[in-house]
């Protein structure tokens, strides 16, 4: 930022940057006032109307992420692992560090943020147990915040994120992009209309993980590459030796780093019955899977959640199935018909009828297609999105934290669901459902899962 946008900053206190400032007398009738746009020709954004983003988390899903903000003054980017930002991808095969060749790299987030003082926002696209860190971290110091799903690695965290969101006013986004889509506005507006009358089951599957699960820690150490800082992309979580095993990708699959199948997919999938059945936190979770290790989360489960009666509408059991297993098929559906897409589905029991869906609430149904065809669809009552990345950015520039959907008071309560699941699975040797009492944060019945909901920060790091 120039020394002359500084001082009319700091000139103006209290007036936001973007807002028209009148009151200039005009000198004589054949002066004019030419708008910015206009000097800048077609399409031309004026630099008051960008926001200074930074991008934590480079490569794969974080070089699509840091895509998205084109168009925004992207000042700095950051990743641990310089190799894996480094990597082309997208239609034209270029990288976070070729979208962007002016912006500052940093492999630390806390140098980015103690040097960039510029910086208005984040994206934040990291494994997901240096998602929390980065986040509160940010949201402290004012900023707003873009987080990959799930929100984040524990329960305690999701807490953490949509307090700390609350209390600093800044608007944020999870990156549940099927949120944003036009199939999960429709089942919200067809289930609110009665379309299956009262719904009491949901069964959510996904074809995850398509990651090695179910691991033992490897025990040889072999020499960090160059490339990567391997201190930082540990982060928080307690130290072990570099080993290729973990990263890129595969830290999905170890319960240091992510949160399996159910974490991955359920942000998506869950998501499609928990904004249409207005769910929050579950009273009972119970679940049953394939080996699992100390490590790393099994290849396959099941997992139910009882969530109570919600003003008019009844109690509700949702089971999630995950490594290939799936609900038995309904009667309604037609032979040869597919449940779901090829990356799961979701099927809601009603009733008067059944809905189901595909990943990210695509292509919504009520089956038979015959029940599909007579039914009359209400008016759209929600208003639709431009995209998930493009809700966030707008919202940032009016700096209006209500103005996202899937903002961390609303994706807070679903990662803390969801990563219940990973808990019951977890504690299954107690032959007992796990019971959640979701004004406290607690499970009531096995105190000692409650050591689940949270875990020892590595010195040196902290919310």
């Amino acid at each position: 930022m120039s020394e002359q946008k500084k001082s009319s900053r700091e000139a103006d206190k209290g007036i936001s940057r973007r807002k028209f400032v009148g009151g200039a007398a005009i000198a004589s009738a054949s002066f004019m006032i030419v708008p910015r746009h206009v000097l800048g020709g077609p399409g031309y954004k004026a630099p008051s109307d960008k926001l200074n983003i930074a991008c934590v988390g480079i490569g794969g899903k974080g070089r699509s992420d840091s895509e998205k903000m084109i168009g925004e003054n992207v000042i700095a980017l950051c990743d641990a692992d310089e190799a894996r930002a480094s990597e082309k991808s997208g239609k034209e095969k270029k990288s976070a560090f070729d979208l962007f060749p002016k912006a500052k790299y940093y492999k630390d987030f806390r140098e980015m943020l103690d040097k960039e003082k510029d910086i208005e926002a984040i994206t934040v696209s990291t494994p997901d147990h240096n998602h929390a860190v980065i986040a509160i971290t940010a949201m402290k110091m004012g900023k707003h915040v873009f987080c990959q799903k799930p929100l984040t690695h524990t329960v305690f965290e999701a807490r953490e994120m949509a307090r700390v969101a609350k209390e600093m006013g800044v608007v944020t986004q999870m990156g549940n992009q099927g949120h944003a889509g036009e199939g999960a506005r429709l089942i919200c507006e067809w289930i609110w209309d009665g379309a299956i009358g009262d719904v009491h089951e949901v069964h959510v599957w996904t074809n995850r993980p398509i990651w090695p699960q179910d691991l033992e820690a490897p025990t040889t150490i072999p020499s960090v590459p160059p490339t990567l800082d391997w201190n930082v992309w540990l982060g928080p979580a307690q130290w072990r030796p570099y080993n290729p095993a973990y990263l890129p990708f595969k830290w999905r699959g170890w319960w240091d780093f992510g949160t399996g199948a159910l974490g991955d997919m359920g942000a998506h999938l869950i998501d499609s019955a928990y904004w249409p059945l207005k769910l929050k936190y579950p009273t009972t979770v119970q679940a049953s899977s394939t080996l699992y290790t100390k490590d790393s989360p099994p290849i396959a489960e099941i997992i139910a959640y009882d969530f109570p009666a919600r003003g008019k509408m009844p109690p509700v059991i949702l089971k999630w199935y995950d490594g290939g297993l799936m609900p038995p098929r309904p009667a309604e559906l037609e032979p040869g018909r597919r449940m779901g897409d090829g990356g799961g589905g979701v099927l809601f029991i009603g009733s008067k009828g059944k809905l189901m869906c595909g990943t990210y609430g695509r292509n919504p149904r009520i089956i038979p297609e015959t029940k599909m065809k007579e039914y009359k669809r209400p008016p759209k009552t929600i208003p639709r999105s431009p995209g998930i990345h493009e809700e966030w950015i707008a919202a940032c520039k009016k700096n209006d934290p209500s103005a996202t959907t899937t903002r961390f008071g609303y994706s807070g309560p679903l990662t803390e669901t969801m990563l219940l699941g990973n808990i019951a699975v977890r504690m299954h040797d107690k032959y007992v459902a796990l019971e959640y009492d979701g004004e406290t944060g607690k499970i009531t019945n096995v105190p000692e899962a409650n050591d689940l909901l949270s875990f020892n920060y590595r010195e040196g790091w902290s919310l």
